[in-house]
């Protein structure tokens, strides 16, 4: 028969097409690029995609390498330093320096610097170790055994509060604390100002740190927490003085030590 024959001849066939596509693909050929970088295949890779959407968010759903001419970074923006704080609350809080006083202020603040602690010549007729206040000229002297003494500024009762006599000290006391008077108290309420009924001993207590009391009276030589209402009349009838001053004079000066106020 000449069928046999015709598939005998076909099978052969396939063999040999089999066997020629093998050793075609057996080695890959290599890629080659073109070195001329201004191909036209090459300038096609950096051209962006025709059609993207203008506004779009999945404008490269399969995460398509796409070619930009001028790569740009995202640029992240810079928080200014003063930018406007979350909380409305919190604007209202200035944290910005404070504006100098005005100079009427400023002048009211500065105490006169012929108040300043000095020694002084005295030819008056009280022993040495003899305290002499002056109210009118607002010094205090400490006489002293050459001829001299120590002269100190001081803040003296303010009008209706001042007051003249000779006593003695009957009691000294570091940082001492505040007790106000039942009348300044009542006094001081009527301008709308509330005193506290005690006060401890420290920076912000009126009486300063020290405090030299004048017999059973209620009159101290005392320090401050103003002191630059040194040399005014402000007081409600107590002497006082500038903290370092009154602790100079603390240690220069005993109980029993006598003290003319005029």
């Amino acid at each position: 028969m000449m069928i046999r024959p015709f598939l005998i001849c076909l099978l052969a066939s396939a063999i040999a097409s089999n066997a020629f596509a093998s050793e075609r693909y057996a080695t890959r050929p290599p890629v080659v690029l073109s070195p001329d970088v201004s191909a036209p295949w090459v300038k096609q890779l950096r051209q962006r995609p025709v059609g993207r959407p203008a506004n779009s968010r999945n404008v490269n759903p399969r995460n398509y390498v796409v070619f930009d001419d001028e790569p740009v970074r995202p640029v992240k923006p810079r928080r200014s330093k003063r930018a406007p704080a979350a909380n409305p609350a919190a604007r209202e809080v200035s944290f910005q320096r404070p504006e100098a006083p005005p100079k009427s202020v400023k002048k009211k603040r500065e105490m006169d610097p012929k108040f300043l602690p000095q020694t002084v010549a005295y030819d008056g007729p009280e022993p040495a170790g003899t305290i002499v206040i002056d109210t009118a000229q607002r010094f205090l002297f400490l006489v002293e055994a050459d001829g001299t003494a120590h002269r100190y500024g001081v803040g003296v009762g303010k009008e209706g509060f001042g007051w003249s006599g000779t006593n003695t000290i009957s009691r000294k006391a570091e940082w001492p604390s505040w007790h106000p008077p039942a009348e300044m108290i009542r006094r001081e309420k009527r301008k709308g100002r509330i005193l506290p009924a005690h006060m401890e001993g420290g920076v912000a207590n009126p009486l300063g740190a020290r405090a030299l009391y004048l017999g059973s009276t209620l009159y101290r030589i005392h320090g401050t927490n103003a002191p630059w209402t040194i040399g005014q009349s402000v007081s409600s009838g107590c002497i006082r003085m500038r903290n370092e001053d009154v602790i100079e004079l603390y240690e220069r000066v005993g109980v029993g030590t006598k003290v003319i106020v005029r």
